[in-house]
Parts: structure tokens; C-alpha cells; sequence
């Protein structure tokens, strides 16, 4: 939905222990000297992450939703077409914050970019639930 659609991120398999999505690189994620711009990369982590947060809140019982607090993502490798896959593992889960590691690797195994991303667990207010 919304931002990852136009991203065109998809998320292939979601679980509160990790999160695999993919996305195929075109030309609409480039920056001007024609290979990915670093934002994408950065946009798909944080993705990646509040998936993998709130999928984990919902599966331990404490509910709530995650959203992210800080995203630091280092750029390994340049690539200007092809597949990203991007994988989330935690490195801390605990009752107010997560931190999770996210992996970006090309198709041949080359690792493109490599997040950590916290985030802030939240309650959510009884209007978004549906209450």
C-alpha cells in the first residue's frame, strides 16, 4: 500500500522473526548519474523494519504498532538495474523500542546496502483500530 506500492517494493514473506520483500530496480529509482539513489534504500529498510516491528507486536500479544525513530544506512555498492532483496533480523525487541538489521543484496549476492533501523513502539489510538 501506498508508499512501498510506488516503490514498488514486494513483500514476499513476513514473519516476527524477519521479513523478506524484493523490489525490482527501474530507471524511476535512479539519481541523476543513472544507478540507484541511496533514499530508496533507505525507504525500503524502514519498510522492511515497521513490517517486521509490527508484525512482532502482534505475534507476542503486546499489540501496538512500531514506527521508526532513526535509520542509518551505509551504501556498499552502486547498481543501476536488477533485483534488490531485502531481509530484516533483530538485533533488540523489548516493550518501549526494536532495533533491526536490514540486508539489501543484488542478485549475485552482492550486498548493496546495510540498515539499522529503530523504532519506537506505540500504542494505537482506539479511532485506528476500528473502535
Amino acid at each position: 500500500m501506498g508508499f512501498d506500492q510506488g516503490l514498488g517494493l514486494r513483500f514476499e514473506s513476513v514473519t516476527g522473526d524477519e521479513v523478506v520483500a524484493t523490489l525490482e530496480i527501474t530507471a524511476a529509482h535512479h539519481q541523476p548519474f543513472g544507478i540507484v539513489h541511496g533514499g530508496v534504500y533507505c525507504a525500503v529498510a524502514e519498510s522492511v523494519a515497521s513490517v517486521s516491528g509490527y508484525t512482532w507486536l502482534q505475534q507476542t500479544g503486546i499489540g501496538g504498532t512500531a514506527v521508526g525513530v532513526n535509520n542509518n544506512t551505509d551504501f556498499l555498492k552502486s547498481r543501476s538495474e536488477g533485483t534488490v532483496t531485502a531481509r530484516s533480523t533483530p538485533i533488540h525487541r523489548g516493550r518501549r523500542q526494536q532495533l533491526w538489521l536490514v540486508e539489501m543484496v543484488a542478485d549475485d549476492g552482492a550486498t548493496l546496502a546495510r540498515s539499522q533501523v529503530r523504532l519506537q513502539n506505540i500504542e494505537l489510538p482506539a479511532s485506528s483500530t476500528g473502535s
